[in-house]
């Protein structure tokens, strides 16, 4: 069974940053694209940022494109989701997940149809 393992999260003021990590045996493999997601109370789910298993391509909700980066390290154990100007809209609970995916999305897709494995999923608030 993977097991992925968030971590970084917490409570930050609106134009702060963040970066969560995401930790898995499995990132070393070459078959899978990893994710981050998002669900804030009440709202949809939501797929902010997907990284290729290649590392050659990357997509980003427009909600986020510019002010999060999504990476990952080269051992390929961690990937990262770099979070910048902060708004209070970004507080949600945030979930890696990982999938067989080129991460070839829209803002139409619906992302969490490739994931099969999740993290348990880690709290960031955004707030002054």
């Amino acid at each position: 069974q993977v097991q992925l393992v968030e971590s970084g999260g917490g409570l930050v003021q609106p134009g702060g940053s963040l970066t969560l990590s995401c930790a898995s045996s499995v990132f070393r493999g070459y078959d899978y694209g990893i994710a981050w997601f998002r669900q804030a109370q009440e709202k949809q789910r939501e797929g902010v940022a997907c990284i290729s298993p290649d590392d050659t391509a990357t997509y980003y909700a427009n909600s986020v494109k510019g002010r999060f980066t999504i990476s990952r390290d080269n051992a390929k154990t961690t990937v990262y989701l770099q979070m910048n100007n902060l708004k209070t809209d970004d507080t949600a609970v945030y979930y890696c997940a990982v999938g067989p995916t080129m991460c070839d999305y829209d803002e139409e897709s619906d992302m969490a149809d490739d994931f099969g494995s999740w993290g348990k999923g880690i709290q960031v608030t955004v707030s002054s």
